[in-house]
């Protein structure tokens, strides 16, 4: 398994091919996504499978395919620069990603197993997660005692059983878990921690609940598991038994920079929607907009997303060398989880009780934004990890 990640086979797309796209995009999340939203149902997972279906559809009768994937998978095969701008976009909308494959955790699923998976793997469950025929889902964390920010608390279990393996485990927050076709689980065997795909309809997987959440429109929301004498085959084993760790932490860097372009064009809708707001809404004699507190708010709210942007497309040119980007990705997934939670909630404060009621979007994308500062590692935990590097002399400031 490569310890980096491969450069992208395509160079960037020339910029008026590319912006010419990014309005394709946005159209299509504007006249398409966006109307198609009904907050009232923010936490129904089939609602949102049944409209990612519709939209996914439209979105191929448009010429939107998958900017990630190769030509040969049915995708656009851009580099991971141009996917920035193209995943900002789609970010705008609750559920506009998903229309076009870049949802989590099906998107970074997808990435890490075109490079771990076996020929057999790839067609049993790659192709038809490519072509948006299945969900899928990644169960890593449990319960306390067991996995959450540090991976040597891993209690999930794999033994060797005859041509095959037994997992015994408990799960949570298995990204994705309801309603998917198949799960990468991270379980630990005599060889230390591995990956093995597991079919959701094996009788040894028992989904228990959705664990109820603060983000609204999570694909397939988080589930919590009992894996409970659970057999899969030798074939089950995604790469080598052991480097399960290696295998997840090649994951999380990706899927950290994923979250950041779809998180900025999110943010970005909300300060556009406070920003309207202010222009029309009047207070003590003058429209909000007139008033420099609130001029101060909305710079500051663009000075974050600038920096956001110039960070994401940073650390996505070092993916596409084929550059190591734990490090770099760790910063940005820091200060951008969290600069984006400052633009949201800036939005929410400029609209007052508009934006703290749910049956406008504003309020549903501060909680949408809002786990983004645990989810894939906590801001501490990284500003912990980044730290210890500076002190190794491995990394220059």
């Amino acid at each position: 398994m490569p310890e980096t990640a491969p450069p992208r086979a395509r160079p960037r797309l020339p910029a008026a091919e590319l912006d010419a796209l990014c309005a394709r995009v946005r159209a299509f999340v504007d006249e398409c996504a966006i109307p198609a939203e009904d907050l009232s149902q923010a936490h129904d997972i089939a609602w949102l499978d049944a409209t990612t279906r519709t939209l996914r559809a439209e979105a191929r009768r448009r010429g939107l395919v998958p900017p990630q994937l190769p030509p040969e998978s049915g995708g656009l095969g851009l580099c991971w620069q141009d996917c920035a701008r193209v995943f900002e976009e789609l970010g705008r909308g609750f559920i506009a990603a998903g229309a076009l494959g870049c949802q989590a955790p099906d998107q970074p699923n997808v990435d890490t197993l075109m490079r771990l998976a076996a020929p057999s793997q790839r067609e049993r469950w790659l192709a038809p997660l490519m072509a948006g025929e299945i969900r899928s889902a990644f169960a890593m964390t449990e319960p306390a005692p067991g996995v959450g920010s540090d991976p040597t608390m891993l209690s999930t279990t794999a033994r060797r059983d005859g041509e095959g393996w037994v997992l015994d485990g408990h799960k949570w927050f298995a990204s994705g878990a309801i309603g998917a076709a198949f799960a990468i689980v991270v379980a630990r065997a005599d060889e230390g921690p591995s990956w093995f795909l597991v079919e959701t309809s094996n009788p040894g997987w028992r989904l228990l609940r959705d664990v109820p959440a603060i983000d609204p429109f999570a694909p397939g929301g988080h589930g919590e598991v009992r894996l409970e004498g659970c057999r899969v085959p030798a074939h089950a084993l995604i790469g080598e038994a052991g480097r399960g760790l290696d295998y997840a932490q090649l994951r999380l860097e990706g899927a950290r920079l994923f979250h950041c372009m779809r998180g900025i064009g999110l943010a970005a809708r909300a300060i556009e929607i406070a920003q309207d707001w202010c222009a029309r809404r009047e207070s003590f004699g003058a429209r909000l907009a007139e008033h420099q507190q609130v001029q101060a708010m909305v710079a500051d709210a663009h000075i974050d997303l600038y920096a956001c942007r110039l960070m994401t497309a940073d650390v996505s040119r070092r993916l596409d060398e084929g550059a190591s980007i734990r490090h770099h990705s760790s910063m940005a997934k820091v200060f951008v989880s969290e600069a984006l939670n400052r633009v949201a909630d800036r939005a929410c404060q400029l609209t007052g009780a508009v934006g703290m009621c749910t049956d406008h979007p504003l309020a549903l994308i501060a909680q949408r934004l809002r786990p983004f500062r645990v989810y894939d590692g906590a801001s501490e935990v990284h500003r912990a990890a980044i730290g210890r590097r500076a002190f190794r002399g491995g990394v220059r400031p």
